[in-house]
């Protein structure tokens, strides 16, 4: 059985953050190595492994774009991935109101008060308007395509028949239309990378469409032991990773 495997690699490390924190020893992951453990079907092997992300560019940790640059070649001079999909990063500015961190659990109340502003608040671009509420304009920066990506390549091997069962990692609610009509083609295996439960619209039942379908979150020590090797042809994973 061939299987291809459609990775959305900001969700997949956010959840691997979520679950194991910015210590070292587990973001060199060799991706194809991964799938494998989890592609648990009677003859199945990995025929396809896709990869979608976004070229980092921050300005506040220049040295982030590198070690993605590292990252990225490593992975295809190993073979651990067929395909690396690239979306982009948007930036812009942005006006938001400004609110006042709540007690316990109750929601967080507007802020109306100049005198609430903290010390490093001279730095902000600050507005108030009639009633007094406060606008400060921050930057908002925000990864784009991945999850088309994701949709597109995983429709797109399915329906011209290039696998024939697939694997997505992802916990994004946008892919549910998606893996719904690929559940018809054949079966889904779902892998949440993180800790926040199953996003909703991405449930479903085992024997819907072809059938025998399956949900699992990823194992954190799966990612730690799944790791590529170091240095791949030359390439030295980050010393952080």
């Amino acid at each position: 059985m061939r299987v291809g495997v459609y990775i959305d690699g900001f969700n997949l490390y956010y959840g691997g953050l979520a679950q194991l924190g910015s210590t070292a020893g587990w973001k060199w992951i060799d991706l194809r190595a991964l799938a494998s453990r989890y592609a648990s079907w009677q003859g199945a092997h990995v025929e396809r492994v896709i990869y979608c992300t976004a070229r980092v560019n921050d300005p506040d940790d220049p040295a982030q774009t590198q070690r993605q640059d590292f990252y990225l070649k490593a992975l295809k001079l190993h073979g651990s991935v067929d395909v690396i999909e690239e979306g982009y990063y948007a930036s812009w500015a942005n006006e938001s109101v400004m609110t006042v961190e709540p007690a316990g659990t109750r929601a967080p109340s507007v802020m109306r008060d100049p005198k609430r502003l903290l010390s490093w608040s001279p730095g902000l671009r600050v507005r108030r308007n009639g009633d007094g509420t406060m606008f400060a304009t921050v930057r908002k920066r925000e990864e784009k395509g991945s999850d088309v990506n994701v949709a597109t390549h995983l429709l797109a091997d399915v329906l011209q028949g290039h696998v024939e069962a697939a694997i997505v990692i992802s916990n994004d609610s946008d892919l549910a239309l998606p893996i719904r009509i690929a559940r018809e083609h054949v079966p889904i295996g779902l892998i949440n990378p993180g800790r926040k439960p199953l996003a909703g619209a991405l449930k479903g039942h085992a024997g819907e469409g072809v059938g025998r379908h399956w949900w699992r979150r990823l194992d954190p020590s799966d990612l730690q032991e799944c790791q590529l090797p170091n240095p791949v042809a030359g390439i030295a994973k980050p010393s952080t990773w």
